[in-house]
């Protein structure tokens, strides 16, 4: 059984949630409380495997009930969010502190239809349940922020690649953090990222990217030409591709195929890539569950480029690296710590 702390100032909230988590028979709720003080004594008296955490509370909010169980009694915990601009902020700062994963408890329009999260929330905590206390603990030893980047002297003639595709979901956040803020002033090639999230959260995740890189980091908007140096991450919602526009490369956004699982779609941007840049690609994967980039990591391959994939030491969850690696279709795996080294010495 997997032992489930809910942790939410609404009754109804965790009355509802208590519900939708029940209804999987392998699921057990061991406990419920009403804000950070009480959630934080029960997770430490209760030690379950996975905790789910309203970051809006009074008296002691979510981030420092957050703090206090990552530092007393560490588990995985599953934020339950909004898509507001400080709802987004909030999340992604609690993913920073500890949190594996969130849901956006506003995309079912009230708390009447909270219901309408069961699928989505039943396999989160699943997943979050499967992961190693090791690596829980792993992701909690200081790690800090990477200094901005500088120049690194006169560029260098390389024959390297062109652009840089990452996929990543679950634990993605952290992880682009390790990678985006070490790429220096002079990295020669765009960066195109897909990072599986709900609606409203991606412009903030580029936003908090931005302002601890020397690129410029932003969401990326439709039409616009891909330049040596920015990193632009696909708006949730919209698949990614580019074009060849004249000279230019350019983004291209669309809803198509509206059948892939995830839009944006990490098989997606980088099939595309791999169609317009040929062999000039290098395809990264990260953390996450699932499946998404192993065909388009076998599109990148295909056309000539490289693959690679998070190793299996340093993912959150060794779920799309795991499923492209037994695919065949990564040249290496590395561990996060060196993996924006391995993309400098591609590019």
């Amino acid at each position: 059984m997997i032992r489930v702390l809910i942790i939410d100032d609404s009754a109804f909230v965790r009355q509802a949630l208590a519900r939708m988590l029940t209804s999987d028979p392998g699921i057990e709720v061991v406990g419920t409380a009403t804000d950070g003080n009480d959630g934080h004594a029960k997770a430490c008296a209760l030690r379950p495997d996975v905790i789910t955490l309203d970051v809006r509370m009074p008296k002691m909010d979510g981030l420092e009930a957050l703090r206090r169980i990552m530092q007393d009694c560490p588990a995985p915990v599953l934020l339950l969010s909004s898509h507001t601009r400080e709802g987004a902020d909030v999340t992604l700062r609690g993913l920073e502190i500890g949190a594996m994963d969130f849901v956006d408890k506003s995309s079912v329009q009230g708390p009447m239809n909270l219901l309408g999260l069961a699928e989505e929330l039943i396999s989160k905590v699943r997943a979050l349940a499967s992961v190693p206390r090791a690596r829980v603990a792993a992701a909690l030893r200081p790690r800090p922020w990477p200094e901005k980047a500088a120049a690194r002297g006169p560029a260098r003639v390389s024959h390297g690649a062109e652009v840089v595709v990452i996929g990543t979901s679950t634990g993605g956040p952290p992880a682009l953090q390790a990678i985006i803020p070490r790429l220096p002033a002079d990295f020669r090639s765009p960066v195109l990222v897909v990072q599986h999230m709900p609606i409203g959260f991606t412009r903030s995740l580029a936003a908090r990217l931005d302002s601890r890189s020397v690129l410029n980091v932003r969401e990326a908007e439709d039409g616009e030409a891909l330049a040596a140096g920015c990193v632009l991450v696909a708006p949730a919602g919209r698949h990614m591709k580019v074009r060849r526009h004249r000279s230019d490369v350019q983004v291209w956004l669309d809803d198509e195929p509206r059948s892939a699982l995830h839009r944006p779609s990490i098989d997606v941007l980088m099939t595309s890539v791999a169609g317009v840049y040929g062999a000039r690609v290098l395809g990264v994967v990260l953390t996450g569950m699932g499946s998404d980039g192993v065909e388009g990591l076998r599109a990148i391959r295909e056309a000539g480029g490289r693959a690679l994939a998070e190793s299996e030491e340093t993912c959150v969850i060794y779920g799309m690296p795991k499923a492209a690696a037994e695919a065949g279709v990564v040249d290496g795996s590395v561990p996060l710590d060196r993996m924006a080294d391995e993309i400098l010495a591609a590019v």
